[in-house]
């Protein structure tokens, strides 16, 4: 059963802003796949820069699909190989955070052939327990495509009888970012029934597909996609508003159910589970066509692009290999964006492999970018509690980090902070406020991991200090046993003596 809901009753959330969309020109076309490259590069570390061992060696012929990175639980990503080709040295490539640091990635030598494993679906999956799914799910290397990266396994697997609802986030709501659109328009049967698969594996009642208003063509073909496709549940397509970053996962939630949740809980506590389209559509892939995630849709847009479009391309391809099938920079571009411009990070390097969260490269020119002026004392205006659509006090934290009062600026929320970008858009000030809270957060950890090092050294030293008072009260027992064993000793020896002067002192008064 479907419904298309498309005048829900909607709620509000706090803050946000609007903002133009620069969607068009990049969804002229449908995605094109980008070619080949010579060579792939696949990190070798997860999503919080913990090293991951691959499970091939230098040399390798491997094909399309084949393990690379085997995950060991729910919490990691397993990763394949997304081309066919020979394992060849490990090489370090530029990190996207932090600036100048670099990560040691698996390379790929593409081989042109592009072979592939033998795919593995998983026939009449309805009839499937949840565990299988998951299972299945997780072997293809499902994550987050909205940009987190995610492991999906890890989502869905859980307390599954307390979910009601799960949510399609269509809702996207940054400026130049389009390849959901462009997924949604191309692929939608795939969206609704990679969507139903999601429901089944984490036991949802309903499905909710949220996209923004303006969608109209998007709109038409989920529609048509959710009437063709035979739903094992409720479905419902709602529209929502265009309203940074009403896309957030915590923002969209509270719009579509009203409820908000808790800066210490999570959207499970509510009875909700939200995820990408593009998660959806990969679902499908992994379970119908047992074909694992080895590339994703990627925006290659800006006024510093000479053909924006989205493209097709395989994880692990350089950047740079895209911005060639996008016609190249042009000569006024001036800054190059990962993911947004109000969220994104710049890019100091084009040599960055494309990732599982890898959803946008924007080049921008300098008529884009704000004129570079003088950062001044902050007004207290309260523009940026106005926009912020978490509830926090921006201008607090920014003095607190600035102080580096870190501690003081956890316990204000800093990490609840979602790095929108909306504080830092309106300040008069201009003041770098997102800046200052990676930064305050970055901080905080280092800070926090140095204080569990030094409480591992502490309690480590203390039991040294304990095992060194018992070995000493050990040693000068065994020294008192000792010392008590050779008084005996001597007291035998001196009763012996005794005794033998008395046996003389008889033995002379006997003479």
């Amino acid at each position: 059963m479907s419904d298309s809901i498309l005048d829900a009753p909607l709620h509000a959330f706090p803050g946000g802003l609007r903002l133009d969309h620069h969607k068009t020109a990049a969804c002229e076309s449908p995605p094109a796949r980008a070619p080949l490259p010579e060579r792939l590069y696949l990190p070798l570390v997860d999503r919080r820069g913990q090293p991951v061992e691959a499970c091939v060696r230098e040399g390798d012929r491997v094909a399309r699909g084949e393990v690379l990175i085997q995950a060991s639980s729910d919490f990691e990503l397993t990763t394949h190989a997304p081309t066919s080709g020979r394992i060849g040295p490990v090489e370090f490539r530029p990190a996207v955070w932090p600036p100048g640091h670099e990560l040691p990635c698996l390379s790929l030598i593409a081989d042109g052939e592009d072979r592939a494993a033998e795919p593995r679906p998983l026939d009449d999956w309805q009839s499937l327990d949840r565990d299988r799914l998951v299972d299945q799910l997780r072997d293809a290397g499902l994550a987050g495509l909205g940009g987190a990266a995610f492991p999906t396994a890890a989502k869905l697997r859980g307390d599954w009888d307390s979910l009601d609802t799960l949510i399609l986030n269509g809702a996207e709501c940054e400026p130049w970012i389009a390849c959901d659109e462009a997924l949604m328009r191309s692929r939608a049967e795939a969206i609704v029934l990679g969507g139903q698969i999601l429901a089944r594996a984490c036991g949802a009642r309903e499905l909710i597909l949220a996209i923004e208003d303006p969608l109209r063509e998007t709109e038409s073909r989920l529609h048509r996609a959710m009437a063709g496709v035979e739903a094992g549940l409720p479905m419902r397509l709602v529209k929502v508003p265009s309203l940074y970053p009403e896309g957030g996962e915590r923002q969209l939630i509270q719009v579509l159910t009203g409820r908000e949740v808790p800066f210490d809980g999570l959207p499970q506590d509510l009875g909700v589970l939200v995820h990408n389209v593009a998660t959806a559509a990969a679902a499908h892939d992994a379970v119908v066509l047992g074909l694992p995630l080895t590339e994703r849709i990627v925006t290659v847009t800006g006024p510093g692009i000479a053909s924006p479009c989205n493209l097709i391309a395989r994880i692990g391809t350089p950047i740079a290999h895209l911005l060639e099938t996008a016609g190249g920079l042009s000569d006024d571009c001036t800054r190059l964006i990962l993911g947004g411009p109000m969220s994104g990070t710049a890019l100091v390097s084009d040599r960055i492999p494309v990732t599982k969260g890898t959803n946008c490269l924007l080049a921008l020119t300098e008529a884009e970018l704000q004129p570079r002026r003088p950062v001044m004392p902050c007004i207290n205006c309260g523009e940026c509690v106005r926009v912020c659509p978490a509830r926090l006090l921006p201008q607090q934290l920014y003095r607190l980090i600035e102080g580096e009062r870190l501690e003081a600026a956890a316990e204000l929320d800093l990490f609840d902070c979602i790095e929108c970008g909306c504080c830092a858009q309106v300040c008069p000030s201009q003041i770098p406020l997102v800046d200052w809270y990676r930064h305050g957060k970055a901080e905080r950890r280092i800070q926090l991991l140095d204080q569990r090092r030094a409480a591992l050294a502490r309690r480590r030293h203390e039991a040294r200090e304990k095992r060194l008072a018992i070995e000493e009260a050990e040693r000068e027992a065994r020294r008192e046993r000792r010392r008590q064993k050779l008084a005996q000793g001597d007291q035998a020896r001196n009763e012996i003596q005794a005794a033998i002067e008395r046996a003389r002192a008889r033995k002379r008064g006997a003479d």
